[in-house]
């Protein structure tokens, strides 16, 4: 099929492919954080994603709630869903952990979508508000306000996130923990609890990237399948562990989608990016932002 380059349309798709990647970062940084931390593999990621979709749906439609402000009450409950499956699924993982935690965290992942199932059925549900269904126009592209706004607050959570890892106590134990866990535990740092607040921290950010996935995009509960896909892709894009790696590998990701599907042909817009993927890992293969050597145990 000939390439086919219309520069209003390429503009709109690389616009369109930044504001879309904000979406998947807030979805994908949580993630990074919990494998860069505890060398887990959170397959569960996206079902939270879908689960936040979903309490996001229960606060609008039945409390009458905006979607922002409910990330108020959405953020601490899964902060608290976190802490809870750290305690009762990932601590006991002691022996190799990374490996074992696919399985845990899939099987969370299944209870997830059936308990989701269970309440709200296989139809496809949607959130809408008035940033949802108006935009504006920049040039021939058609900006809903619901993306500027995910934009605004992906950038405000991951700058938020990054002074808490960089600028306090509490992220100096954290990086502590990315580098050497037992030396970590020997100069006194309570490993235990920081692996937990951690892990729930990265659960809890799936709160504001469901409600934002919700908004831009139909979701049952069997929409966590094709998420994490492309969420895991993110993060090795970005670099496992790497923070903005997640954000930038997000938009990379989504733009090399929309570029490709307005160029060339959307039925290959997910194969290029992933070729690129594969690509760039045999010259790099951390990724972006990731670490060439592991961390000591």
């Amino acid at each position: 099929m000939p390439f086919n380059v219309n520069p209003a349309e390429l503009f709109g798709a690389v616009l369109d492919g930044i504001l879309t990647g904000t979406v998947y970062a807030l979805m994908a940084t949580g993630l990074s954080l919990i494998f860069g931390v505890l060398d887990i593999i959170d397959v569960a990621q996206a079902g939270y994603v879908i689960l936040a979709a979903y309490l996001s749906f229960v606060l609008q439609g039945v409390l009458h709630i905006d979607l922002f402000l409910g990330l108020l009450i959405t953020m601490p409950l899964l902060f608290l869903v976190g802490l809870a499956v750290e305690l009762a699924f990932i601590r006991p993982l002691k022996r190799e952990r990374t490996q074992l935690s696919i399985l845990v965290t899939f099987g969370i992942g299944l209870v997830i979508e059936g308990v989701l199932g269970m309440a709200f059925g296989t139809t496809e549900q949607g959130l809408q508000a008035w940033y949802v269904t108006h935009g504006f126009q920049i040039g021939n592209a058609y900006v809903p306000y619901m993306y500027v706004f995910a934009f605004i607050l992906a950038v405000v959570l991951i700058a938020a996130l990054f002074v808490l890892l960089y600028r306090t106590k509490f992220g100096r134990s954290v990086r502590a923990l990315m580098q050497n866990r037992t030396a970590a535990q020997l100069i006194g740092i309570n490993v235990e609890r920081v692996s937990a607040i951690t892990f729930a921290i990265g659960v809890a950010l799936t709160a504001a990237g469901g409600m934002a996935y919700g908004a831009t995009t139909p979701f049952n509960n069997n929409s966590w399948y094709d998420l994490i896909t492309r969420l895991f892709a993110i993060i090795i894009l970005g670099g496992l562990g790497s923070v903005q790696g997640a954000l930038i590998g997000a938009i990379i990701m989504l733009v090399c989608s929309d570029v490709t599907a307005v160029v060339w042909s959307p039925v290959w817009s997910s194969a290029v990016f992933f070729l690129a993927l594969v690509l760039l890992l045999l010259f790099r293969p951390q990724g972006l932002f990731g670490r060439v050597a592991t961390r000591k145990q």
